[in-house]
């Protein structure tokens, strides 16, 4: 497809388009999951303009187009399934297994943040759950594939682990959460 317009002023009354052709309100449910991914991909084009480890980097722009794919099939209410398997889970969490690997064991709560390309994995991982929540929400009225947040909850996993990565890569102290019923 070639866009040949990018203004079509269908938007101007507060409706879009599906991709089956469908008018809905903007403030739908599908909309906002599908716009969530978008910027969930946004701010991992963010993310993949910074020093990343290598690895890590060709993780996040293979998964750019993984969310193309999600945002495409919940733009099409059903007209497109199947962009996401049970294959691309498994992927994330050979990631996550492989990332892990060489972390310390977690054994308190961390805080977002150490450097700032840690933050903004920390950044995308909430962004991710935000999207989750409204791919869930839109599950209970409509249909989606289960493989999508099955995918969704296991990349925001990665986008945790990721962060915690880069922090020891760059040999940066995660900050740990302080419970203020129990330090001193």
């Amino acid at each position: 497809m070639r866009l040949t317009k990018i203004y079509t002023r269908n938007g101007d009354y507060g409706t879009t388009r599906l991709a089956n052709g469908e008018t809905v309100s903007k403030d739908s449910l599908r909309v906002i999951a599908y716009g969530e991914i978008d910027e969930l991909n946004s701010v991992l084009g963010v993310v993949l303009t910074k020093d990343l480890d290598l690895k890590v980097a060709e993780i996040l722009a293979h998964i750019q187009h993984h969310l193309f794919d999600v945002g495409g099939e919940l733009a099409s209410a059903g007209m497109i399934t199947g962009l996401v398997s049970e294959q691309l889970i498994l992927e994330l969490e050979h990631n996550i297994d492989q990332l892990n690997a060489d972390l310390p064991a977690l054994e308190e709560f961390i805080l977002p943040g150490g450097t700032i390309v840690a933050a903004e994995l920390h950044l995308g991982r909430t962004v991710c759950r935000r999207a989750e929540r409204s791919i869930v929400s839109l599950s209970q009225t409509e249909t989606v594939a289960a493989e999508i947040i099955k995918y969704i909850n296991r990349l925001s996993d990665l986008l945790f682990v990721m962060a915690r990565y880069e922090n020891h890569r760059s040999d940066s102290q995660e900050i740990y959460w302080k419970n203020p019923r129990t330090s001193q």
